[in-house]
């Protein structure tokens, strides 16, 4: 059974399939999404390719019935990915796509694709076969982390629903080093971010749905039903919103990081308690590419304990907490910056000339082996201890606690058990943005997941530390937004939330 579950998250993220239904006005349109359910045997690969991905690192009306728009029904399968099918050349030849907000090109498997295993499970585009092709010829690379795509720029004409998108540059990919790909539903990928990470410099199809007057706002939006008895899965609107699908005004705040869809986020709590964790300024982006949510290690860890994960023991920070902490705990309580702590245990470099680094380097080498994990094990211990010190905690009550986050830390493959029977004593996430508090309850960041009539449950919430300055980071997947309506507006550079209805 350990090893099933370990299994699971490796297909999670990028297994999906979609339908496609359409019918067209100029201005707008509707794409519809449907569910499937979620199986073991999928879910690990997925969670993998996201987690390595990411390390790397007005209000417009509408909706069905109304005049301008194109409706065009996806489904979603395994409550991960949603993508749709899309006609690429003349006469069109058909591949499903996910629909992406964390990247921005389109790629689908060429026909010159011979030594790939996962292009021959998939259609190929043979341009030989479209009267509009343009030859490009521009090699370019996406990586993926746990591998990536490779290929070559063209130029041809992309249906979308009933909307055709005329000369739009596309990758098409030769290599598919990626488990991944072999594994999922998927022929390859839309993008829906900025220009500004489209490799290549490619424009992205939602600039020219724009920019050809074939949708009459600039921005789109994504409405995901997460009601896993429902059939229909939820929809993307391509330059409206459909008023149906949320409740109140909108949240908007406006993109700090052209690229991705990044904005500054105020704070993380868990219960009412802060996390501590953007005290010196965080950053989150919105990527529909992610099924979970994703965050630094620290945060992730205490709402392992909270929530009663049975994650792996880590010796690595037993040993800073047994070692180090009441020294931690006399600097921070001295005016030591958290940021220097470690420095002062010679646990991590922060000196400044080459000749001092190779100092302290050779030193602590010698004395305590020191290297990056245990740096960034005590960082982590730091901030826990931090974090309770500010509620006047004894020490005593401090280390204790510290001690068991050293339980809960995430293991190396992010399997993150629960119990189911313990969700409803769960206590509730929220995110502060724009100073409003968006809540999440453990029935909506708590997977279940269903195979042989039995029912495991897995924390949504998966580790990722990105350094500063660009960090600390948290991704904001399908989980988020299928609790909060969310306007993506490309022209504006804004993105906005709203309670989904």
């Amino acid at each position: 059974m350990r090893r099933k579950i370990v299994m699971v998250f490796v297909l999670w993220y990028l297994m999906c399939q979609l339908g496609l239904e359409s019918a067209s006005h100029v201005g707008l349109l509707t794409i519809g999404l449907k569910k499937r359910g979620l199986g073991l045997s999928r879910l690990r690969a997925s969670r993998f390719l996201w987690r390595k991905s990411a390390e790397r690192l007005c209000d417009i009306r509408g909706g069905n019935g109304d005049s301008g728009i194109d409706v065009m029904p996806l489904k979603n399968y395994l409550d991960a990915q949603y993508f749709g099918e899309i006609g690429i050349g003349t006469p069109p030849q058909n591949f499903n796509v996910i629909f992406d907000t964390g990247s921005s090109n389109l790629w689908v498997p060429s026909a010159k694709c011979y030594f790939s295993i996962a292009c021959y499970l998939h259609p190929r585009y043979k341009a030989s076969e479209s009267s509009t092709n343009t030859k490009i010829g521009k090699f370019c690379r996406i990586p993926y982390g746990s591998g990536s795509i490779y290929g070559f720029l063209s130029k041809d004409n992309v249906r979308v629903g009933r909307l055709t998108v005329n000369d739009q540059v596309f990758i098409e990919s030769i290599s598919e080093g990626n488990l991944a790909l072999i594994m999922g539903k998927f022929d390859g990928i839309i993008g829906l971010g900025f220009r500004e990470i489209s490799v290549g410099r490619a424009k992205p199809l939602c600039y020219n749905m724009f920019e050809q007057h074939l949708i009459s706002n600039n921005l789109f939006s994504i409405w995901l039903n997460r009601d896993p008895a429902m059939e229909e899965g939820g929809e993307i609107v391509f330059g409206g919103v459909n008023s149906k699908h949320y409740k109140g005004e909108h949240t908007y705040l406006s993109v700090n990081r052209k690229g991705y869809w990044q904005f500054e986020m105020d704070d993380f709590l868990i219960g009412n308690r802060s996390s501590g964790v953007c005290d010196g300024g965080c950053s989150a982006i919105v990527a529909s590419g992610i099924s979970s949510l994703a965050g630094p290690i620290a945060v992730v860890t205490q709402i392992n304990h909270a929530i009663g994960v049975e994650g792996i023991v880590s010796a690595e920070c037993k040993q800073v907490v047994s070692e180090y902490a009441d020294v931690i705990c006399d600097l921070l309580t001295s005016g030591t910056l958290p940021g220097k702590v470690c420095s002062h245990l010679h646990l991590c470099c922060s000196v400044g000339t080459q000749a001092e680094i190779k100092t302290v380097v050779e030193m602590n080498y010698k004395e305590k082996s020191w290297d990056n994990n245990l740096c960034s094990t005590c960082k982590m211990v730091v901030s826990w201890v931090q974090g309770h010190l500010r509620e006047k905690l004894i020490q005593e009550e401090v280390f204790s606690y510290v001690s068991e986050l050293c339980e809960s830390l995430p293991s190396p493959m992010g399997e993150l058990v629960v119990d189911c029977d313990n969700i409803a004593r769960m206590p509730n996430v929220s995110f502060t943005i724009a100073n409003k508090s968006f809540i999440l309850t453990p029935e909506q960041y708590i997977l279940k997941v269903r195979e042989d009539n039995f029912t495991s449950c897995f924390s949504g919430f998966i580790a990722i530390d990105v350094p500063p300055p660009q960090g600390p980071l948290w991704v904001l997947g399908d989980m988020f937004m299928g609790v909060y309506h969310t306007v993506f507006d490309v022209g504006n550079r804004r993105i906005g939330f709203a309670e989904a209805t």
